[in-house]
C-alpha cells in the first residue's frame, strides 16, 4: 500500500508523488483522444478501437479515462510494480462508476508475456519502453505486441529527442495552481551507447527540493531506429506523427502524419505501427 510522504513543512498536506506526476506529466484525456485519432488515421474514420492495452501503465490513469469515454470501451493495464497499481485502484479506479470499473482489467505482469489479452490498440507512452537498451530486447517486445494485437490493431508510442538531449540539462516548470515546481533533470548522456540517466524532482512552495522522486535509466532510441525495428518485428506499416508549429515557431500541440521533420533542440514525436 502506497503511503504519501509527510511534508517537510508543517501545515502542508502529505507529499503525493503520483498525484504530482499525473498533474505535471500526464494528460489522460488528450492521450485517449489521440489514441482514437491514430486508430482512425490507420483504419478509417468509421473504425473505432474498443479494447486498449496500456503497457508500463503505472497508476493506469489512461485505462480509467479510456473506459470513461465510451460504454463500449475496455482497458487492460500491464505493469510489474504493485505500488502504482495499488495507488491507481485507490485513487482512479475508485472514482469510476461501477459498470466502468468492471471494464478495467489489471495485470501485474511482464509486458513480454505472450498471452496478454488481444487489443485493438496497445500504447507505451511516456517513453517507458526506453527501458529496453538492446535492439534484441526491443525487437522481442515489438514482436510480442504485434502478436497480441487484433487483426487491425495498432501499437502507439511516443519518442523524444533533439540536440538538447545530447548533454546534461535541468529544466524547471512551475505549476502555480499546484504550488509546485517540476524539474526534468538529464544527469548524463553517453554518445557511444545513447544511454542516458534522468530524474524528476519536485519542489513545493516553502519546502526544499525533493530530489530523484522518479529516476529513469534509458537508452535514447531514435525515430528511424524504432521504425526499422518495428518493420523487422513484422508490422506492415509505420506512421510517424510530427508536431505542428505556431507563427512564432513554437509547437502547437497538434500532431499529424508526416514524412519528414525539422531540426529541433527538443521534440516529441509519435509512432504508430500497423499490424
Amino acid at each position: 500500500m502506497y503511503t504519501p510522504e509527510p511534508p517537510y513543512t508543517a501545515g502542508l498536506p502529505p507529499f503525493d508523488k503520483y498525484f504530482y506526476y499525473k498533474s505535471s506529466v500526464q494528460s489522460p484525456t488528450a492521450d485517449c483522444e489521440f489514441l482514437e485519432q491514430v486508430y482512425q488515421d490507420a483504419r478509417g474514420k468509421t473504425k473505432h478501437a474498443k479494447v486498449m492495452r496500456e503497457d508500463f501503465c503505472g497508476t493506469f490513469a489512461n485505462c480509467c479515462e479510456w473506459v470513461r469515454r465510451d460504454d463500449a470501451h475496455v482497458a487492460h493495464g500491464v505493469d510489474l510494480d504493485p505500488e502504482p497499481l495499488a495507488y491507481g485502484k485507490a485513487n482512479y479506479l475508485s472514482a469510476l462508476k461501477d459498470k466502468a470499473k468492471k471494464r478495467v482489467h489489471l495485470h501485474e505482469r511482464n509486458v513480454m508475456d505472450p498471452d496478454l489479452p488481444a487489443s485493438d490498440v496497445i500504447c507505451a507512452l511516456n517513453f517507458s519502453y526506453f527501458i529496453f537498451k538492446e535492439r534484441k530486447q526491443l525487437l522481442q517486445y515489438f514482436t510480442a505486441c504485434r502478436e497480441s494485437l487484433k487483426k487491425d490493431g495498432v501499437l502507439v508510442m511516443d519518442c523524444f529527442g533533439g540536440t538538447q538531449c545530447w548533454e546534461p540539462i535541468e529544466e524547471e516548470t512551475e505549476f502555480d495552481d499546484l504550488g509546485v515546481s517540476y524539474y526534468w533533470d538529464q544527469e548524463s548522456f553517453d554518445p557511444l551507447t545513447n544511454n542516458a540517466l534522468f530524474h524528476i524532482h519536485f519542489k513545493r512552495k516553502g519546502e526544499r527540493k525533493r530530489r530523484k522522486v522518479f529516476t529513469y535509466d534509458w537508452r535514447m532510441w531514435t525515430v528511424p531506429e524504432l521504425k526499422d525495428i518495428l518493420l523487422d518485428a513484422g508490422f506492415k506499416k509505420v506512421n510517424l506523427y510530427w508536431e505542428g508549429t505556431t507563427d512564432t515557431g513554437e509547437g502547437d500541440g497538434e500532431y499529424a502524419i508526416a514524412e519528414s521533420g525539422e531540426p529541433c533542440e527538443a521534440f516529441v514525436a509519435y509512432i504508430a505501427a500497423l499490424k
